[in-house]
């Protein structure tokens, strides 16, 4: 099985936004084909106030969190749920959604929200909501180490997270001194990145901390893994998915193939029928 590099590490520093909103991408917009399938992923801190209700279209919206809790409401279908610490909501928006994640009252929520986009002949798909419990998620435990799986697999350890893009999550726990490897398909482009500790990681051996991501290398043959060697009590999430090599335009919430489906989704949300199209 080939053994994947890293070949780029970066800094994750959040900024204010305002009093209540604190923010750093993980991954940059507009490096599309770079990050393929994956768009964008913004590390957040807030409280209530920092978002208010909102549309999307033509992509999906993974939202992990780290710490406090989150309430979500679609002011379309009446959808619900509170999500806390280690809990996922993997939304399909699809042919549009309007909705807000919201903290309770006096909590600050910490999560990381990632964009992942669809392909074409899913971009008006049916939405969906797939709130996925952290104590729900199946699990690949080893010595010194455990991983969560919300999408994909680990060493035969299978999730039944639906996905329209084939996407493997998991989220890494890892005791210091222990070693451990996620295997993955040679084809999917992918990350790490590291909530808490310290560690060694890919062929290359490239040192990392808390605060940090990790872009992986190619995969080059058909299966591939990426080893973690945790230096200090170690958790991180990783991402990786199969690339789309689909012409990319995206306008605020919006993401589609082409400018005129783009002015078409505003058009629809300005005239009213944004969620009826």
């Amino acid at each position: 099985m080939f053994k994947r590099e890293i070949i780029d590490r970066k800094d994750v520093v959040l900024r204010p936004v305002s009093p209540v909103h604190a923010a750093a991408p993980v991954l940059e917009p507009g490096l599309w084909e770079k990050n393929d399938p994956f768009l964008v992923m913004m590390e957040d801190r807030f409280q209530q106030g920092a978002f208010d209700v909102h549309p999307h279209r033509g992509m999906e919206t993974v939202t992990f969190v780290i710490d406090g809790a989150i309430e979500h409401y679609d002011s379309h279908t009446g959808e619900r749920g509170v999500l806390g610490p280690g809990d996922v909501q993997w939304m399909t928006a699809g042919s549009g959604v309007v909705h807000n994640e919201v903290p309770p009252q006096g909590v600050t929520a910490h999560v990381l929200q990632l964009w992942v986009n669809l392909p074409r002949d899913k971009k008006m798909t049916t939405p969906r909501y797939q709130n996925l419990k952290g104590a729900d998620m199946p699990v690949r435990q080893e010595k010194g180490a455990k991983i969560r799986v919300f999408s994909g697999s680990s060493r035969g350890v299978v999730s039944e997270t639906l996905n329209h893009v084939p996407v493997t999550m998991v989220e890494v726990n890892v005791e210091p001194g222990v070693s451990v490897s996620q295997d993955l398909p040679g084809s999917y482009q992918g990350f790490l990145y590291i909530l808490e500790g310290s560690g060694v990681f890919g062929r290359n051996e490239v040192k990392a901390s808390k605060g940090q991501v990790l872009r992986l290398g190619e995969g080059r043959e058909p299966e591939s893994e990426i080893g973690i060697a945790a230096t200090a009590p170690l958790r991180l999430v990783l991402f990786a998915g199969e690339p789309l090599r689909e012409p990319v335009v995206a306008r605020g919430p919006f993401v589609m193939n082409t400018e005129e489906e783009i002015l078409q989704a505003y058009r629809d949300f300005r005239e009213g029928t944004f969620l009826r199209s």
